[in-house]
């Protein structure tokens, strides 16, 4: 499944959107960054995180860190990671290329705010070699994600 489905998603719901794959992997934040060219907060990493019952995903900027108070306060209780079986069985997208496009099971996204501060972003596109740039209320849009504030900024701990 994994980019498959998001090749079929992006093609169905925004043709105009072209699947990047850069032969070398993409799957850390650092690595997309280099492979792509762009600083590492461009990289809109996706957080698949259970809070109680819910498996959620959230869109965040590369060099964001999920604040757990906010996310709790946000998502109603303290989120935790989930394991990579988990993810992959969940999503259909292997570690290192989740991303909200072509879902193997419906989840509730959410983009950060931080995501907010540039023009596009780079999420994953289903493989650890495989990007999508898009604008970030794009994103958000086409995936129907929620914006909410559950991030902090690494420099000066400030929230996102």
């Amino acid at each position: 499944m994994s980019a498959q489905s998001v090749i079929a998603f992006l093609a169905a719901k925004a043709p105009d959107l072209a699947v990047i794959d850069q032969g070398a992997s993409t799957a850390t934040v650092i690595e997309a960054a280099a492979a792509l060219g762009v600083e590492p907060a461009r990289i809109a990493k996706t957080l698949s995180l259970r809070a109680g019952d819910r498996v959620v995903l959230v869109c965040a900027r590369g060099d964001a860190r999920l604040n757990n108070g906010k996310a709790k306060a946000a998502l109603g209780a303290k989120p935790r990671m989930l394991g990579a079986d988990e993810v992959e069985a969940i999503t259909g997208h292997p570690v290192g290329g989740v991303c909200p496009f072509g879902l193997a099971t419906p989840l509730p996204v959410y983009c950060d705010i931080s995501l907010r501060a540039f023009e596009t972003v780079f999420p994953a596109a289903g493989s650890r070699t495989a990007s999508v740039e898009i604008t970030p209320d794009r994103l958000a849009a086409l995936t129907g994600a929620d914006w909410i504030d559950i991030c902090t900024l690494p420099d000066a701990g400030e929230p996102c």
